[in-house]
């Protein structure tokens, strides 16, 4: 057995995979799909035993996912003979865009990611509840980290927890984690069950989509243990995290690299990553290089932490002014209206673009509060010129903001 198969095989086994399963690594694809979580879970750990490459899907895609997906486990892999065995297999994303991509990663990135994780925050073994879609890398992860530290990873129903149905967690020796988006925060918060559920976790990871600052604010003066973070499904998730002493201090970014993870500023203030938990490209393709430039900018601060500041490709364009649109959507959760929204560039014959911003339409925000708020943070140009209120709000399965479905109904 080759020692990329031993890995492999080795790998499985920690997921669960029968012992003595030997790996036939060949060409082509299987695809693993995400419904009930224990059925992926063992799905999984079968096709990582037996080999090739295994893309991951969901259940719950419509026509539009399932055919890109079809189309990509279709493709032939570009691997260098050199990495053969590598980047075997593919999560799903697409953030976003709306179009559907594929990062590849392995045992070795994949390991890379969870001894980071668990230097960074001082557990081993992990052990995690999940309410996240496990197709997903949040989801993913939190799995991931207690297979490969010899910790229990306990799958929850999220809509019986949101109802207040909420298994009893054995106690552990270095607690229990979970991983959320803002909303699933936000409903849990509103009532003292679910709040006194949540004061069980030694650590409530939140990521996804921006919070708002009330949100987290709330969140501090119920003393949870928050993290906040940054990363992708192109790092394996965490790339860094602010330790829960520093938010509960007072600190709102996404806080230091991880062990395994370096995270700089290129000259335009884009976001560079590099470590060694970085995906092997999108399949079919093969990634070469040791950095990888994202599409977000941030600066870090001379305590090393990371704040982001928005999408490098999101820049509006009004009159000759440019416009952030992550500054003007944090200006308009710092009013306290708006739990969700969305501000994008519109076409306009006379500004080239016009600056609108999309909320969802429950929400009812009073307007000459707004109006009076943005006059005192923001210039002229960067204040939205028209609010729409945008029924069935869309998100993805992460709980992000579908930002290509809300600008499609805006348009």
């Amino acid at each position: 057995m080759s020692e990329a198969m031993d890995s492999r095989q080795a790998f499985a086994r920690l997921l669960g995979a029968p012992e003595g399963r030997v790996a036939e690594l060949r060409a082509g694809a299987a695809v693993v799909w995400f419904g009930e979580p224990r059925k992926f879970m063992a799905d999984l750990a079968a096709a990582a035993a037996k080999g090739g490459t295994v893309l991951l899907g969901s259940e719950a895609w419509g026509e539009s996912e399932r055919r890109q997906l079809d189309a990509l486990a279709a493709a032939a892999a570009r691997t260098p003979a050199s990495a053969l065995g590598q980047g075997w297999l593919g999560i799903p994303t697409g953030g976003s865009s709306g179009r559907l991509k594929i990062a590849r990663h392995d045992e070795e990135t994949i390991g890379a990611a969870v001894r980071g994780f668990a230097a960074h925050f001082g557990l081993s073994p992990v052990n995690a509840a999940g309410v996240l879609p496990m197709h997903h890398v949040s989801g993913l992860m939190a799995w991931m980290r207690c297979a490969l530290t010899g910790g229990e990873y306990r799958p929850l129903d999220w809509k019986e927890v949101e109802a207040g149905v909420m298994p009893r967690l054995a106690n552990r020796p270095t607690g229990w984690t979970i991983s959320l988006v803002p909303t699933q925060l936000e409903r849990l918060l509103r009532t003292g069950r679910t709040l006194e559920w949540l004061r069980q976790f030694r650590l409530v990871f939140l990521g996804g989509a921006p919070a708002a600052p009330a949100l987290l604010d709330r969140a501090a003066s119920e003393r949870l243990p928050l993290s906040l973070g940054y990363g992708m499904t192109e790092t394996a998730a965490m790339a860094t995290g602010l330790k829960p002493e520093d938010f509960l201090g007072g600190r709102r970014d996404a806080g230091r690299a991880l062990p395994h993870a370096r995270v700089s500023i290129d000259g335009q203030g884009g976001i560079v990553v590099g470590g060694d938990s970085l995906f092997r490209g999108y399949w079919p393709d093969w990634r070469e290089g040791d950095d990888y430039l994202t599409e977000d900018r941030g600066r870090l601060d001379a305590a090393g932490h990371l704040h982001v500041l928005g999408r490098r490709d999101a820049v509006i364009m009004t009159g000759g002014e440019k416009v952030d649109p992550a500054e003007v959507e944090e200006a308009l959760r710092q009013t306290g209206e708006f739990t969700e929204v969305l501000v994008a560039g519109l076409p306009d014959a006379e500004w080239g673009q016009v600056v609108v911003a999309a909320y969802p339409d429950t929400l009812r925000p009073d307007r000459t509060k707004v109006d009076a708020a943005l006059a005192r943070t923001l210039a002229p140009a960067k204040r939205p010129k028209r609010f729409v209120p945008i029924s069935d709000w869309p998100v993805t399965e992460q709980g992000k903001v579908n930002r290509a479905e809300v600008v499609r109904r805006l348009r």
